[in-house]
């Protein structure tokens, strides 16, 4: 029992370490993502946490079975160099035996991963869905930031004022910058530059926004050609367009796992699949961890990290791969993505016997050519 403590203890130790790192790379990169569209004024800045915090189950639920999975290797490569390792296998530690003390801190990951995966995961992309949908509902002066250029439309358009309200109801010194296309859109036919000294907002019966500028003038034509036309208003009326956020998150991964059960949609099924595979992930990398982070002292701890990590990718991807082509019916459902897990169930036990079976024969060798001598 001691030894099983300790064991679980080097394990879970080393997989929060890991863990947290990965969680810290991994937001990161998507924050500055979610930031840049807050700075393009495509995100309230405000609710860039409130998104954060909601997809944090669905990092987490990726994260936790790798963090596991370099965990082991990390903390068993240290026994291994220390000859702790050397020490309980002269007490009848085998590596089948290690195995089942590992699967014990696995059995809480897998368990933590499927509460994930299953519950918390889809709900946090349901209310990170939500609050995009509430952003791109936005118009342009919502988003609008007073002395900073804004480009909207794909850069096609930039908004600047000096001043704004409070109550974002009035703006001071407005300069739009826009780019005129063809009726068929794909030729460029000019820019157009308004400037103005002041303007409001007004709402039409119909729900859309009108800047309505007062005071300043409009300019079209070509950068580079004298045939500018300039013409000064006292009151000009301009649409505001509604911004459009850029989101990687698909409907069905905002869809709870009793609808999927009960769905025959194949979309919905693959999900379904994915997200129990994510739990018998857990065990599977457990199994290949334990033989992997064997390592002769000489050698050193990261021998072996650096094809363990590639065949961890490798797994991940046929998993994807085999997601995709589920979904366009490639594949049978009945087979679904359970194929990946045999193959890779296949490679464990393999490299968790082979040592075993190479010594054996090896002694058996070694016996029978002393018998013939």
């Amino acid at each position: 029992m001691i030894v099983f403590r300790y064991l679980s203890r080097e394990v879970l130790v080393t997989l929060s370490a890991m863990s947290a790192v990965l969680l810290v790379i991994i937001m990161s990169g998507r924050f500055i993502k979610y930031l840049a569209q807050a700075a393009q004024g495509l995100l309230d800045p405000g609710v860039l946490f409130m998104i954060m915090a909601f997809r944090l189950p669905g990092f987490l639920q990726l994260i936790l079975p790798l963090g596991l999975f370099l965990g082991i290797l990390m903390a068993y490569g240290r026994l291994y160099l220390d000859s702790e390792m050397t020490v309980l296998s002269a007490t009848g530690m085998s590596q089948q035996r290690l195995l089942v003390y590992t699967m014990a801190p696995a059995l809480l990951v897998a368990l933590l991963v499927a509460w994930l995966s299953m519950g918390l995961a889809p709900q946090g992309v349901a209310q990170v869905a939500s609050i995009l949908n509430q952003q791109d509902a936005l118009t342009e002066f919502d988003t609008l930031v007073p002395g900073r250029f804004q480009a909207m439309r794909d850069g096609s358009r930039v908004t600047y004022t000096k001043e704004l309200s409070a109550d974002r109801a009035e703006l001071a010194d407005i300069f739009i910058s826009e780019k005129r296309f063809s009726r068929t859109g794909d030729k460029e036919r000019g820019i157009t530059v308004l400037v103005a000294e002041s303007g409001r907002q007004e709402i039409q019966a119909d729900g859309s926004r009108y800047l309505i500028l007062q005071n300043g003038y409009r300019y079209d034509g070509n950068p580079g050609q004298a045939d500018y036309r300039a013409i000064q208003y006292d009151t000009y009326g301009v649409l505001l367009p509604k911004p459009s956020v850029s989101s990687e998150i698909s409907e069905r991964e905002a869809v709870t796992t009793a609808e999927l059960i009960g769905s025959d949609n194949p979309r919905f099924q693959s999900e379904l699949q994915w997200r129990l595979s994510l739990p018998l992930l857990v065990f599977i990398v457990t199994l290949l961890a334990v033989p992997l982070s064997r390592v002769n002292p000489r050698q050193g701890r990261f021998l072996k990290l650096l094809p363990a990590i590639l065949l961890y990718m490798t797994y991940l991807a046929l998993l994807i791969a085999a997601r995709s082509a589920l979904d366009k019916g490639r594949i049978p459902q009945a087979l679904g993505l359970w194929w990946v897990h045999g193959v890779f169930l296949l490679i464990g036990l393999v490299l968790l016997y082979w040592e075993p079976l190479r010594l054996k024969w090896a002694s058996r060798r070694a016996g029978s050519e002393v018998a013939h001598a």
